[in-house]
């Protein structure tokens, strides 16, 4: 056997050569220990290992720190096989080998195995410590770590701050917000990593404000805190309170941003569309040692996608290195929202015969969405239907959503209809809502006041049925019962959703809601949409009126057409803009068909692009038409 490196700097070199083996001379075992430990490859760690079992000391009991030592440095080196090989074939081994190859299992998700190892010990007579436990319970599910709680408590480990904060992390992660509370609170001592498990279980709860108050309690945060307080609140629907909270960490200069920070920070971005927050990220990225690997590049063409920016998302997703399936998704589904339904397919296809990728639910749902979108009923069917036959992927709730929509959009409301009722699960609120605005577009005022009478029976509780509802009964005059659905939802204590439209200027999101005047450029922007409704009427436009749903006079209804959030949202664009540039909107909700038609003509008058995000996709208006062909 050739000698190895680290055994030949103790060694004179007469005594390396391959004809002296038998002249030998092994480092005594407190030296082997320290050549393990600074063991650069699982070459040296072999060579190691060979020399002692030759020399017959990992069965010697003097030593049993040697077989310690290269169980964590076969570990160290990815060799799991071979770390617990060594294990099984020690005779006798102590806590300290048993905690570590429990430890072994469980981070290298060998569950079983860490549970097995853990009933060998017990059996052994041995009892194990507080890193035995913490080791462990990073294998525990919820009902196992309540299991092993009762151990914890028995050797009188409940307090020990290794077992408790690990304790804590088992049932965050199992949202068992209570258990990890009373676990927590009966710390005397809390750890940053207890603090940073307590946050993440509140975080996972929705509960932002309890995370908060204990994130801001901490004496220490390190950027593991950070990326979960800030994840908390983009992942919950609180994007500007997660952008305030990077905004803090930058700050202060410590800790310095990472990976998970900047993806947290550019979803938040994606939700309120601030597009130059956005590209400010991506300098920063560029400029700090933060790699642009394919998670942040994934989370920047998702940001540019939804922010509005189609052709930043691309040229990100061509530097992309590595390209895994989620940055595949991102970009098929950034084709589909912004309506290039072709270039989604065309991905589709790439995505397989280049890469080898196998297409995952959540591709199927960018491409169903991208079908629906330009009305592409065949292919749409097609794709749905190789879902199983092709890929072996059982459709969910959403790919059906996609297919009603398709359908429904396409005017096939009847299959659309039979669509659910041949589902093998039950329909959710938002598919029958996909139908009744189908309905509601095409004009089957009797199927659509059919289900959504239908769905109320059943004591459905989404605001947004009640709305279509109200929105089939006010296209047909029917008044009566738009005040009967009104009061159905007053009875039931359903509130509509608001309509919220925002835009960024001077890299500050400003909201409106309709019929706004909290602004303070509030005069200047009803001025403008004054002006806006004099243009807009000398080139031939003519008020819609069924979509209010009020009964009131028709100069009335033309009126609240006037301050829709997102007529505000464009006043304000427009005003507060060099002229030409181009204006970027978000909508929490569907965007109506008279401001549809709206939006086509201040394109045109002002010789502006206006790009608009409502709920379902994104709108290009330019010089009077727009990237939707009115099939939205």
């Amino acid at each position: 056997m050739a000698s190895s490196p680290l055994l030949a700097t103790s060694l004179p070199q007469n005594q390396l050569s391959t004809t002296a083996t038998a002249r030998f001379r092994l480092p005594p075992p407190e030296k082997l220990a320290v050549l393990i430990d600074k063991s650069q490859s699982v070459d040296e760690v072999l060579q190691i290992h060979a020399a002692i079992l030759r020399h017959n000391l990992l069965l010697h009991p003097r030593y049993p720190v040697l077989n310690l030592k290269l169980h964590r440095a076969y570990a160290s080196h990815g060799k799991i096989r071979h770390s617990l090989a060594l294990f099984h074939q020690t005779i006798d081994p102590d806590l300290f080998l048993f905690t570590a190859a429990i430890n072994t299992a469980s981070i290298n998700d060998l569950k079983d195995q860490a549970f097995l190892l853990y009933v060998q010990l017990l059996s052994s007579e041995i009892n194990p410590n507080e890193f035995t436990f913490s080791s462990l319970l990073k294998s525990c599910s919820t009902k196992s770590g309540k299991l092993i709680h009762t151990h914890v408590l028995k050797f009188g480990l409940g307090i020990d701050p290794y077992v408790a904060t690990g304790l804590v992390d088992v049932y965050a992660k199992g949202g068992d917000v209570v258990s990890a509370q009373k676990v927590f609170d009966r710390m005397p001592e809390r750890s940053l990593v207890s603090s940073t498990a307590m946050i993440t279980c509140y975080a996972k709860q929705g509960n932002v404000e309890a995370a908060r108050a204990l994130f801001d309690s901490m004496c220490e945060r390190d950027i593991v805190s950070w990326n979960v307080m800030i994840d908390g609140y983009a992942q919950h629907g609180f994007p500007n309170d997660a952008l305030m909270l990077f905004q803090k960490l930058l700050a202060e200069g410590k800790p310095k941003p990472d990976e998970i920070t900047v993806v947290a920070a550019l979803s938040a971005c994606s939700q309120i569309g601030a597009l130059e927050t956005g590209r400010w990220i991506h300098v920063f990225v560029k400029s700090s040692r933060i790699r642009l690997n394919v998670k942040v590049c994934t989370g920047l063409i998702d940001m540019y996608s939804k922010c509005g920016s189609l052709e930043e998302a691309v040229l990100v997703f061509n530097d992309t290195p590595r390209k895994d399936i989620v940055a595949w998704n991102a970009m098929i589904a950034g084709y589909a929202m912004h309506g290039y339904s072709q270039d989604a397919l065309r991905l589709f296809n790439e995505m397989q015969g280049i890469t080898g990728l196998q297409p995952t639910d959540i591709t199927f749902i960018g491409t169903l969405q991208a079908c629906a979108h330009a009305g592409l009923v065949n292919e749409g069917i097609r794709i749905f239907e190789s879902m199983g036959q092709e890929y072996g992927i059982k459709p969910k709730i959403e790919h059906y959503g996609c297919l009603v929509s398709l359908l429904g959009r396409a005017g096939q409301l009847k299959r659309a209809y039979e669509t659910i009722k041949n589902m093998n699960m039950d329909a959710d609120s938002v598919l029958w809502s996909s139908v009744l605005g189908s309905c509601k577009l095409h004009g089957d005022f009797v199927l659509g006041k059919e289900i959504a009478e239908y769905l109320i029976g059943l004591n459905i509780k989404n605001s947004g049925i009640y709305v279509l509802l109200s929105n089939i009964y006010a296209s047909v005059g029917d008044y009566e019962g738009v005040a009967k659905v009104r009061n159905l939802m007053k009875e039931k204590g359903i509130v509509k959703e608001p309509g919220i439209s925002t835009i960024e200027i001077e890299n500050k999101v400003h909201e409106f809601r309709a019929g706004d005047r909290e602004h303070s450029k509030s005069k200047e922007i009803y001025t403008m949409l004054r002006k806006i409704s004099e243009r807009i009427k000398s080139h031939g436009y003519v008020p819609n009126t069924n979509t209010v749903l009020q009964d009131l006079e028709e100069t009335e209804k033309e009126q609240s057409l006037q301050v829709h959030s997102e007529r505000l949202a464009i006043a304000y664009g427009l005003i507060s803009t060099k002229p030409g540039s181009p204006l970027k909107i978000f909508k929490n909700l569907r965007v109506c068909s008279d401001c549809h038609t709206v939006t086509k003509l201040i394109s045109k008058i002002t010789g502006r692009k206006i790009v608009m995000r409502d709920r379902n996709r994104f709108h290009h208006f330019t010089d009077g038409s727009c990237s939707c062909g009115d099939f939205w």
